[in-house]
């Protein structure tokens, strides 16, 4: 027991005069032995073990310990690695329980004992059925089954081969902090994700919704297939710059689970914030810019005149667009200020920043003229300018009133 207290294995060493033969040993032999001693045997827990489990409760990632080991050398090593020992149960006083007692057990207790394979497995499924997203952590024999129930099964290069083949995961640097990083990574990944799904959906939805509105009223197209097509491949170049973008650490200290439910949220409350300035943008574009560049309202003007009033509101329209689907995912990419409390990682500063200029001097190119744009003067830049930024200046709104009520943006 002192052995055990101290975290060691103990193996019991006894001779016996009259033994069998070889092939014939069993339970029943283990009698009338002369011990000869004890050995002793310290596993003790990697250096790093310590702050790694720190660093995964920082992350709000909680540590459960499910070993074959007694309780005692179990609590020892816990004690090493910074876990709480006041809730093990073992495995014994496991085997008669149901599932639905498992449910509460499982989630009262952190230290497992005296776990027989199947047990380990048992308990992972029922984590899992609980709602949680389960990784396993394992290099022996007795580990694979629960390596196979788990989300994730992780094992390390020295382990047994079972262990490694039911892995999903294989850790080749014997540094356990490799776990935190592991899981920054996928949190940040995931991140990324949801900003382009939710900022492109939210986008295609307001413009789509811009689109239908101005088909009742305006005699003409807002905008020619063409010019959709390479204001999306702006757009879409853009946006392959937010895998390499940052994340806030406040976002990266909790998990997050996939919620098609929250894309939809997000599509009916930005999409149609787009919408209000691009009706703006198309009265302005009509009544104002357009006029003041063809010599008159639409109505009244001749054939080569309304040419001009076409590809100037559409150039209107496009600059708009470019600028607000571009910026708004700088905007949309933190529930803080953008520019001044959270910043884009420098690629997707520069990749968005070179497309907002590519897109802006289009209109004054030869390119431009073949898609059918016209170059706008300094005034109309200045009405745009401002749309935009009332545009911004509104989703921030929207944005704030939007994670005060379902607690989260992405």
């Amino acid at each position: 027991g002192d052995l055990n207290r101290k975290g060691l294995r103990v193996l019991g060493v006894a001779q016996k005069t009259n033994p069998p033969p070889v092939d014939e040993f069993s339970v029943k032999d283990e009698t009338d032995m002369v011990l000869i001693g004890y050995l002793a045997f310290l596993d003790p827990p990697k250096e790093s073990t310590k702050e790694a489990i720190q660093a995964l409760k920082d992350h709000a990632v909680d540590v459960k310990v499910m070993t074959g080991d007694t309780e005692l050398v179990t609590i020892a090593v816990a004690n090493q690695v910074g876990l709480p020992t006041d809730r093990v149960i073992s495995g014994e006083k496991l085997m008669d329980k149901t599932d639905d007692e498992l449910k509460i057990i499982v989630e009262e207790h952190d230290l497992f004992v005296k776990l027989n394979p199947t047990q380990k497995s048992r308990l992972v499924g029922i984590l899992r059925g609980n709602g949680h997203v389960v990784g396993f952590l394992g290099d022996g024999i007795n580990d694979s089954p629960a390596l196979r129930a788990s989300d994730v099964g992780i094992s390390v290069d020295n382990a047994v081969d079972i262990a490694k083949e039911s892995a999903d995961i294989i850790l080749l640097e014997k540094d356990l902090m490799i776990l935190e990083q592991g899981i920054l990574s996928g949190r940040k990944i995931f991140g990324n994700t949801m900003k382009y799904i939710k900022a492109t959906t939210s986008s295609n939805f307001g413009n789509v919704f811009s689109v239908l509105l101005a088909s009742l009223f305006l005699p003409f197209l807002p905008m020619l297939p063409i010019q959709l097509l390479f204001l999306g491949l702006i757009y879409e170049i853009s946006s392959m710059s937010i895998p390499w973008d940052n994340m806030d650490e406040e976002y990266l200290n909790k998990p997050k689970k996939w919620e098609a439910a929250s894309i939809r949220k997000f599509m009916v409350w930005f999409g149609p914030t787009s919408s209000i300035f691009d009706i703006t943008t198309f009265l302005i574009s009509f009544f104002l810019i357009a006029p003041s560049i063809a010599g008159g309202s639409y109505g009244s003007l001749d054939p080569g005149q309304k040419a001009l009033f076409i590809a100037v509101f559409q150039s209107s329209w496009f600059i708009v667009s470019l600028w607000t689907q571009t910026l708004v995912l700088h905007t949309l990419r933190t529930p803080k200020i953008p520019f001044i409390e959270s910043n884009a990682s420098f690629i997707m500063t520069t990749i968005t920043s070179l497309g907002i200029i590519v897109g802006s001097v289009a209109p004054y190119t030869k390119l431009g003229e073949l898609l059918g744009l016209a170059p706008l003067p300094m005034s109309a830049w200045w009405m745009l300018i401002i749309t935009v930024i009332a545009y911004l200046a509104l989703v921030q709104i929207m944005k704030n009133i939007y994670v005060k009520r379902y607690g989260e943006l992405l």
